[in-house]
Formats: structure tokens, sequence, C-alpha cells
């Protein structure tokens, strides 16, 4: 999880670079061990259990539970999207806790990027599930006719390709540096009008734009539904909540972010903090969706209890017929 800001202090780089032109690219996340940190730590690694566990749950039911759909479609894809966040996150608990980055540069540049390919596709998809059922209530037959699993498959596709190329920033600028026996993962923009052009090119297509899209596709559907009769609002109480849920998580961290810019003219406790709580409030945005699809998507509900059910019913049958199969054996071994 890549935080841009610095440690305030004195740090140059290796090459010898002015600190004032770095200044908002270089963070170690873990340099002062507070007790914000420590429950930050604790935080993440309860969003790092849930993630896992709920997207792999989410995944399954979808994949290979419930009929494929485009709703499945989008809502496994972001499903992959979240779990492969979470997967990564350990390694940034690790590095929160002991300071110290011994994964290697390539593990430091994919931890950094998760995040931000999560952000992107997140978003990206929630515009896709909002544009989605906006055309689905405002032109229900050329939904009807054209709207298809295969279509959905292809829009996602070009969607991860856009995410990957909007997160290329992580891969290039994050670097590693020793100091003694401490290795340090950090971002190095090495000017701050390229740390500017970054920062606010993830607010734009990463928040804005699409805040934009999905605000006015709510709005559509928000008076349509008042003149149409809905035969479940459940589908769109789980779209609603999703984009809340993003909206909510992630409005801290650009907001910390773009101040960061004009660092000079602000705290740099308060800056410092509000980051790295709007980083870990960033980071409870891939564990969010699971719990929301169990409380609200009935259809979702039903599927897990059923399977869960089935699996319960199998695993007792086998039980029984075992227990039975020794039964009979030990029988046969008392008559002979």
């Amino acid at each position: 999880m890549e935080v841009d800001y610095i440690e305030y202090d004195d740090y140059t780089p290796d090459n010898g670079t002015e600190n004032n032109s770095t200044t908002a690219g270089l963070l170690n996340l873990s340099t002062s061990r507070t007790p914000l940190t420590h429950v930050l730590v604790t935080v993440n690694i309860f969003i790092s259990l849930i993630g896992l566990g709920g997207n792999s749950l989410v995944i399954w039911i979808c994949g290979w539970k419930m009929k494929r759909t485009v709703i499945t479609t989008w809502y496994i894809s972001l499903a992959i999207s979240d779990l492969l966040f979470c997967v990564f996150l350990p390694l940034e608990v690790f590095y929160m806790i002991t300071s110290h980055w011994p994964f290697g540069l390539v593990l430091c540049k994919l931890t950094s990027s998760a995040l931000f390919l999560n952000m992107y596709s997140s978003v990206f998809l929630l515009v896709l599930i909002s544009t989605d059922r906006c055309i689905m209530i405002s032109f229900p037959v050329w939904s009807h006719n054209h709207r298809t699993v295969r279509k959905a498959f292809g829009v996602v596709v070009l969607m991860w390709l856009f995410s990957a190329i909007l997160t290329l920033p992580s891969l290039i600028f994050r670097e590693i540096t020793v100091h003694g026996s401490v290795t340090q993962c950090y971002t190095n923009y090495s000017t701050h009008s390229r740390h500017k052009v970054v920062v606010l090119t993830r607010f734009i297509f990463g928040f804005l734009i699409p805040f934009l899209v999905i605000v006015f596709c709510c709005s559509v559907i928000v008076v349509k539904m008042r003149n149409l009769t809905i035969k479940s609002k459940k589908p769109y109480k789980v779209m609603a909540a999703l984009i809340l849920s993003f909206f909510f998580c992630w409005v801290p961290y650009h907001s910390f972010v773009l101040l960061e810019l004009d660092f000079s003219n602000h705290s740099l406790e308060v800056l410092k903090t509000g980051l790295k709580v709007g980083a870990t409030l960033a980071a409870a945005n891939s564990f969010i969706s699971p719990i929301l699809y169990v409380f609200i998507g009935n259809d979702f509900k039903q599927t897990l209890k059923r399977s869960v059910t089935s699996r319960i019913e199998e695993a007792m049958a086998e039980d029984f017929r075992t227990g039975g199969l020794n039964h009979s054996r030990s029988k046969s071994m008392e008559v002979i």
C-alpha cells in the first residue's frame, strides 16, 4: 500500500538529489511507533484476513454456485480486485511492524501497485455496474437484446488493461534503499511536478470522473424507479451500498494526498496522521464488499446458505456411510 508522503526529516536519497525535489515521494509508513501505528497494524491484519476469506467466498459463490450473468461478472471481477490487494497486504503489515523491507524490489513495486490497481479497477467496475443498471432501467428492450455475459467479459478485460496502465507510476517510481541493515521501500518521483501529475491523475481518473458518471447514472435510476414497478430493489441497494462504501473509504485518502501537494502550508503531523488513516480506510474497502453481499444481496445469501447446507449434508452423509461400513465390518469380525 503506497502512501505518498515522506518522513519529513532530512533524509536524502543515495543519488544525492536535493530533498526538496523528492519530498512528496518518500514514505515509510512505520517511521514512528505511535499507539496509532499499533491500531492501524491491527486493523490491517483484520482487513487482510477478512478480505482474503470473504472475497474468496464471493468468487466461489458467484463463479461456481450461481448462474453466470452480467451482474455476477461485475461482482466476480470486483472480488478478484479486492482479493489481489489482500494477498499483498500482509507484506505491508510486516513493513509497518518492522520498518524493514526484506522482500526485494519486485515485491516493493507490486505491493505498492496493488492498492492503486484495486482503486482503479474497483471504481471503474462501480461505473460499469451503475451504467449497466441505468441502461437496464432506461432502455429495457435494447438491454435485453444486447446485454450478454460475453460482452461484459470483454468490457472487464478492457477495464483491467486501462487500470493497469494508470497503475504504471507505482511500478516505475517505487524503489528500495539500504541503510545499514535496514532496507526501505519508498516512492521517489525525483521532482515535485512529476509527483503532482501522478496525484492529480489518480484523483481525476480514479475518483472525480467516475464520481460524476456514477452520480449521473444513480440520478437517472432514482427518477426512473419512481415511475416503474420494480420486482425487487435488492440489486439497487447492493449497488448503492458498494458505491457509498467506496467513496467513504477513499475520500479521506484523496483529500490528504491533495493537501500534501502543498505540505509547507499544513501541519506535517496532521498530514502524516491523516495519510496513515486514509490509507487504512482505503484498504478497508477491499473487505467491505463481501459483507454487503451477505447482508443485502438476497440471491447471494440464499445461494450461500444452500451451498453451506449441501456441504454439511454431504459431509454428514459421508460420515454416516463410513460409520455404517465400520459398524458392518465390526459385526462381521464378531461373527467370525
